[in-house]
């Protein structure tokens, strides 16, 4: 008999982890279009918002190439714990990251990054190590290429991450529609041109229901 066991995202118990996106390591995200990108990060953010999820920005050499964090993240999370950290490749080698993520008091972390074998790897890595549960949000995360994303991906998912992409993430937290359509179809709506013709094509019906 299978020993899984299905340990859903409880938003009660998760704390998001946005490690390295800056101006300059977007720079290296070759494994998505930059449109394609820029949309999935920004959907993880507006989901830590929907859901009132504690946040966790940090960033890496700030003063070098890599940048500053992406000022979209700054604006959304402006009390959110902010760490740059001088030099450290690991984000959980720093000290003040490490604290930040403890106070929250959860144990289920969403981790997202640029690059994905090193910033979002390491701390995912290190974190389960400690014992927390990890959630990879793979379309928030970027490399150079494929290869590398994919070798990242397996490494992290032999330690026990598990893989998923911002609109997952969003489902298994919101578990039922009946909680609120409206708020998470508008979430859909403004990152996916799809869903946003699903919505219309949905109120175009209910209007039609009432005359």
């Amino acid at each position: 008999m299978s020993q899984f066991k299905y340990n859903r995202l409880d938003k009660a118990n998760v704390a998001v982890l946005l490690v390295d996106h800056q101006t300059g390591l977007t720079n290296l995200v070759q494994d998505f279009s930059p449109d394609d990108f820029k949309n999935g990060v920004l959907a993880m953010a507006d989901i830590a918002e929907y859901f009132k999820l504690p946040t966790i920005l940090t960033t890496s050499f700030e003063d070098g190439p890599n940048g500053p964090l992406v000022p979209e993240l700054k604006e959304k999370f402006p009390k959110a714990p902010y760490i740059a950290r001088p030099g450290n490749i690991n984000a959980w080698d720093n000290e003040d990251f490490v604290k930040a993520v403890k106070a929250t008091g959860k144990k289920q972390l969403l981790i997202a990054g640029i690059v994905t074998e090193v910033c979002v790897a390491f701390p995912a890595l290190s974190a389960l190590e400690e014992g927390y549960e990890v959630f990879v949000v793979a379309d928030a995360s970027g490399t150079f290429n494929q290869t590398t994303r994919e070798a990242a991906w397996l490494r992290m998912q032999r330690a026990g991450a598990q893989m998923m992409t911002w609109f997952g993430v969003a489902c298994e937290l919101h578990r039922d529609w009946r909680n609120d359509i409206e708020g998470l179809a508008t979430l859909f709506s403004n990152h996916l041109p799809s869903y946003r013709c699903l919505m219309q094509s949905y109120d175009a019906g209910r209007k039609a229901g009432k005359r």
